[in-house]
């Protein structure tokens, strides 16, 4: 009896031993749970994966995380923050939210992978720098004359009348209507009826949208320093300058001069090697790169060869789609079936080479200009390649997984560098802004070669390099090519947001003709530029 009275106490201590622990494996496995999972799907059982957002099958499980990780640490900064006040019982709104970004990633994801982002990003973006460039330069050369009413126009102001945009005033002040309209048509597009139908979800998920985009990105990416600062970081620091070692025999006298030779000799043999390994390196690389850019260019025409008859006639229509269809009937375009036709009617070289003649201006110099024809008239000879090459190196280096895995883990750390938003960056003063402005001019000028900078800025680099900077100097002019930019990437993607058949003529004019109307100043040499024959004239 005794034996009992003294195991009753141990058996009750280990039921409630038992219980301590399992509560506290509960406890330990939710704090184990992503946050993600804590604030998107409660309902998860804990050792269960979070269901796939991407619907690619190529795409790594890491993107799925990173993504889901990037929206819980948003919803809870900029949603939760507030949702709580208001009731503490509901946890069901944030997983809602979900469901439907959710909705909206997966359509975004259709569209884009539909979209001919090869003419967008080598033929409209191009086009669109060139004709900022060309509109600034004629909106500055008219500041002093009686197009600017004898001075009371600024350089915006007249920027303005050359590019008007609804969205944006003569002063660059962007009208938030105007974005809120579009991305409630992209809502529409993108949500299916019975998650586009409740006002709240859908106003909440807008305006979040149009308060990252108006009032955190535009302003940021339009300012002077900002563009100058990312050219910096993107060049790199300068190389550190080794200082001068005298000459042993001079200093020191224990080196002969047959030592002097030797070491001479086994230097040239070693740089010699090292050329030879470089070029058989570069020679073995081109040749995997244009293997790889043939068969991808043969799969991609055999993969429309066999999508092309099952296109219906609805989706050969351009931009011809109501806006006031439901969003489940709206078609998603192939890609297979429709860029390999419009990368037949495109040249993805000429864009880019007259925006880079533009830029720096080669058609005001002799030497400059008679390069530009020439490498012109040498990439028209491989334009077939060329374009094949650029769009292999588009979705296989650009926008592969592995880089945009690394985009969206840079941003994560960016905005929320220890899981809440950081302190908004400070602007620099104008002091800095200048040193910013003269730190990329000078360490642009210091990395040309002395015979390339000969040939691109002419005479006096500093100059040239300020006449370079110059039309991105202006947070107004800036805003415009922004916005024309956001509208060239909404329509490529939603299309059916254009007019009849002008989702491409807003923006894809013929760069050729940009050259046309140019002009040079007096007293340079342009004059002797102009005696040239243009790229355009001989394409043709």
């Amino acid at each position: 009896m005794p034996a009992a009275v003294r195991n009753g106490p141990p058996t009750r201590s280990a039921r409630s031993t038992t219980a301590s622990l399992a509560s506290t494996n509960a406890r330990q496995q939710q704090q184990q749970a992503s946050l993600a999972k804590r604030l998107l799907f409660p309902n998860t059982p804990p050792g269960a994966d979070l269901p796939p957002l991407f619907l690619s099958p190529a795409c790594p499980p890491e993107l799925h995380a990173e993504v889901y990780d990037l929206i819980a640490l948003s919803l809870r900064a900029y949603v939760n923050t507030w949702w709580t006040k208001i009731t503490r019982y509901d946890k069901e709104f944030l997983p809602q939210l979900t469901k439907v970004l959710v909705h909206i990633i997966r359509a975004l994801e259709q569209r884009v992978l539909s979209a001919d982002l090869s003419t967008l990003i080598f033929c409209d973006v191009p086009a669109l720098v060139t004709e900022h460039f060309v509109d600034y330069r004629h909106a500055v050369s008219k500041v002093s004359t009686s197009y600017a009413t004898g001075g009371a126009h600024t350089v915006p102001q007249l920027f303005h009348f050359f590019q008007p945009h609804l969205a944006i005033s003569p002063e660059g002040n962007i009208d938030e209507e105007y974005f809120r309209h579009a991305l409630d048509l992209v809502l529409k597009i993108c949500l299916p009826p019975e998650d586009y139908a409740p006002d709240v979800e859908r106003y909440i998920i807008r305006e979040v949208l149009l308060k990252l985009i108006v009032k955190d990105i535009i302003p940021r990416v339009t300012q002077p320093w900002f563009i100058q600062q990312t050219v910096l970081d993107l060049l790199g620091p300068p190389p550190e300058k080794e200082p001068p070692h005298a000459s042993s025999s001079v200093s020191h006298g224990h080196f002969s001069q047959l030592s002097n030779l030797i070491v001479l000799l086994l230097s040239a043999i070693q740089s010699l090697s090292g050329t030879c390994l470089a070029l058989i390196h570069a020679y073995k690389q081109a040749i995997s790169t244009i293997k790889l850019v043939n068969d991808s260019t043969a799969t991609k025409h055999t993969a429309s060869k066999s999508s092309g008859p099952e296109v219906p006639s609805s989706k050969a229509q351009k931009c011809t789609i109501s806006i006031s269809r439901t969003p489940s009937s709206s078609p998603v375009p192939e890609r297979s079936s429709i860029s390999t036709v419009v990368d037949a009617h495109h040249d993805f070289v000429r864009g880019p080479l007259v925006m880079f003649c533009e830029i720096f201006r080669l058609h005001w110099r002799f030497s400059s200009a008679i390069t530009f024809n020439f490498l012109f008239m040498l990439c028209t000879c491989f334009k077939a390649f060329i374009n094949n090459l650029l769009s292999y190196v588009l979705y296989n280096r650009v926008l592969s997984f592995p880089s945009i895995l690394s985009l969206v883990r840079l941003s994560k750390r960016t905005l929320f560098p220890n899981g809440y938003p950081g302190p908004p960056p400070v602007d620099p003063t104008p002091e800095e802004q200048v040193m910013i402005r003269r730190r990329l001019i000078r360490r642009v000028s210091e990395m040309l070669p002395v015979p390339i900078s000969a040939i691109l800025l002419g005479s006096s680099p500093v100059v040239s390099l300020e006449a370079i900077v110059d039309p991105l100097d202006d947070h107004a002019c800036n805003t415009h090519l922004v916005v024309f930019l956001f509208d060239a990437m909404l329509l490529t993607v939603f299309p059916e947001l254009g007019m009849q058949g002008s989702s491409s003529s807003v923006v894809k004019e013929n760069p050729g003709t940009l050259m046309d109307g140019l002009e040079g100043e007096e007293g340079d040499v342009g004059s002797v530029a102009e005696d040239l024959p243009s790229p355009a004239s001989l394409v043709e």
